[in-house]
């Protein structure tokens, strides 16, 4: 683990950059300089990308109802509800695919393109620097880079969008204010964009903290086009299937095309490394099992968490190879100890550096009026309580559980089971749709020593002075947010390939027993492995295909929390069903396909290039957020 804090991710020059606020117009050169004598050395380059990554900071951090797409995913999935309190309304328009405003879903819209357009800025300018041979690779690297985080900000805007303009350039021409086909033009773009990152960088984890390398590459180009084949191309199932070669554009570092043998290719490229590896427990990931805490359950005192006592204590979030850094971890937002109430400039996100989902998942308790009272909820702390999880990711687990005979550790190490882990645990009085659950993953945990002030457990780790933000319970979050681990390569690979060795890896450590390959095997074990993590939405979705109706995969899996029963308005012992607010789960996905609704501002200000999404019509009543308690 890295001793503190905690990220290379920060933006180190974000502050001299500026931009419009058309999200056609986000140019990020540097004040008072311009393209042709900037970047002029190495460092340049290296400033340049770090301002790209930091668009993950601001989007994994700061205001989660607004911005954090990962939340955002979960919450539209089957794992989440919209919970919180009456006034946390955002988050419920999420979970009913609804909307409160016609340009609600506008931040990660214009965020994305401003990551888009950074990345633009160092592909165009990198040659700038009077490189040497010697620099080459290092050259190589950075341009690499570029070309990745333009592919991963566009695969993250059209699985939001759709079909948007496509900006390859920070010279913006007739042609890319128009909308294009996201299946036949921003697909084919954006795989060539990983595959020239794949050619371009070298395979150094070392070469910075959170930095992307080839293998984080390869692992993006088969996660990207698993989507196009099933989603686009209703590729159901790519083991048996066929999905098509996507013909790739010529820049450097790509030519040619991209097959699903390419995709097995990578993949097992990256097994073949062993640079990277499976953790020996599910638990170490998580920053509930850190040694402090660990350290809690052995000292004989009044407080044990037991979840985690039987854990080898080596094997503690906080140990060596263990937690932020760890080799399952492939590629990952990082955070640390820089937030502010007043961050300037154009993305101006206040808690941006701190992992507020950690927040947004967290407790909120109302017994004695002691939201997050820290002896009723050890070792977890208060928090905004949006996002609950489903009763339905609980129920279809224990059913999988009880037909196989076996118990699954993910689930415990992924959710807290209020009325077993936390009896007196009670709900506030505006609190709705409580499920009875909490999301472990994630939440905040705090100790006997810090408790006292509500302080995370991190004010306890080395290295640490104070917060930055001045407020512990919302600005000390720096657990990395992963978005790709090494387990993900196995179950991708198993998918691709119909060879169940690689899943069985990641059922051996959950202690699952060891099955055949199967699809529902595969979409069992990704739903439980994943949970939490922003993936399970559009794994639902490549699992339906586009225009699939409400008999597909995910509007099936959505209608299934119509009538589970829920805690609303404090009343733990007066549950009533869940139905949806203006129609049902399964019609309004097929209405949207999981496509957001674009924001209007955007659409007026692109003078008609520009169409809203299919089953976003503000005049229909089924589209807009109606108060339900």
């Amino acid at each position: 683990m890295k001793k503190y804090i905690l990220s290379s991710l920060a933006v180190l020059s974000a502050g001299v950059f500026t931009s419009c606020n058309d999200m056609l117009d986000t140019d990020p050169r540097v004040t008072e300089l311009t393209q042709a004598t900037f970047p002029g050395k190495p460092a340049d380059v290296e400033a340049l990308n770090a301002a790209t990554y930091s668009i993950m900071n601001t989007m994994g951090g700061g205001d989660s109802d607004n911005q954090n797409i990962f939340f955002w995913w979960e919450v539209m999935s089957d794992n989440c509800y919209g919970s919180g309190g009456l006034q946390d309304n955002k988050v419920k328009s999420l979970h009913h695919l609804v909307e409160m405003s016609t340009s609600q879903y506008e931040t990660p819209f214009i965020l994305l393109y401003g990551g888009i357009s950074r990345a633009n800025n160092t592909i165009e300018t990198i040659d700038n620097v009077p490189w040497t041979e010697a620099q080459k690779a290092q050259r190589n690297q950075l341009l690499g880079e570029a070309f990745f985080m333009r592919g991963l900000y566009t695969l993250w805007l059209t699985q939001l969008f759709g079909d948007v303009p496509l900006i390859t350039s920070t010279t913006i021409t007739p042609e890319m204010e128009e909308q294009v086909s996201a299946e036949d033009v921003i697909y084919p773009q954006l795989l060539s964009d990983f595959v020239s990152a794949k050619n371009l960088m070298g395979t150094d984890k070392g070469f910075g903290d959170g930095h992307a390398n080839k293998y984080v590459a390869e692992a993006f180009i088969a996660r990207a086009y698993m989507f196009w084949a099933g989603f686009y191309k209703k590729v159901g199932e790519l083991a048996s299937g066929s999905a098509p070669a996507v013909t790739l554009v010529e820049q450097e570092g790509c030519s040619g095309s991209l097959s699903q043998a390419d995709v097995v290719a990578g993949l097992k490229e990256i097994v073949g490394s062993g640079s990277y590896k499976l953790l020996e427990d599910f638990r170490s990931l998580w920053q509930y099992s850190n040694s402090l805490l660990w350290d809690e359950a052995h000292d004989g005192k009044n407080h044990a968490y037991d979840f985690i006592a039987d854990m080898k204590r080596e094997n503690c979030f906080d140990q060596p190879g263990m937690g932020n850094g760890n080799p399952e971890e492939l590629f990952q937002i990082q955070f640390m100890n820089a937030s502010s109430w007043n961050i300037g400039g154009t993305y101006n996100a206040q808690r941006m550096y701190s992992n507020y989902i950690s927040v947004f998942w967290g407790l909120r308790n109302g017994a004695s009026n002691q939201n997050g009272d820290r002896n009723l909820t050890y070792p977890f702390n208060q928090g905004w309580g949006q996002g609950t999880p489903s009763c339905n990711i609980w129920d279809d687990w224990t059913d999988a559980e009880t037909a196989g005979g076996y118990t699954d550790l993910r689930k415990k190490a992924s959710l807290i089971d209020l009325d077993n882990e936390l009896a007196q645990y009670t709900y506030e009085k505006d609190d709705c749709e409580e499920s009875g659950y909490s999301v472990k993953k994630y939440a905040e945990v705090n100790l006997d020593a810090a408790g006292a002030n509500n302080d995370t457990w991190w004010t306890m780790a080395e290295g640490y002075s104070s917060s930055s933000l001045g407020n512990s319970m919302q600005g000390d979050h720096f657990e990395d947010f992963y978005l790709m681990r090494y387990a993900d390569v196995l179950l991708m690979l198993t998918e691709l390939t119909g060879d169940a060795q690689y899943m069985n890896l990641v059922q051996k450590r959950a202690g699952v027993p060891e099955t055949p390959y199967s699809l529902k095997a595969v979409q069992n074990e990704r739903r439980w492995e994943f949970c939490f993590e922003g993936i399970r939405f559009n794994d639902m979705r490549r699992w339906s295909g586009i225009d699939s109706g409400e008999g597909s995969y995910a509007a099936k899996a959505l209608q299934a929390q119509d009538g589970k029963l829920v805690v609303c308005l404090g009343q733990k012992g007066n549950k009533r069903p869940m139905h949806h607010m203006t129609s049902s789960w399964s019609s309004r996905y097929a209405a949207t396909n999981g496509f957001l609704a674009k924001p209007q501002t955007q659409i007026t200000l692109m003078n008609g290039k520009m169409t809203q999404n299919p089953g976003w019509d503000a005049s229909d009543q089924t589209t807009q957020y109606k108060v339900l308690y």
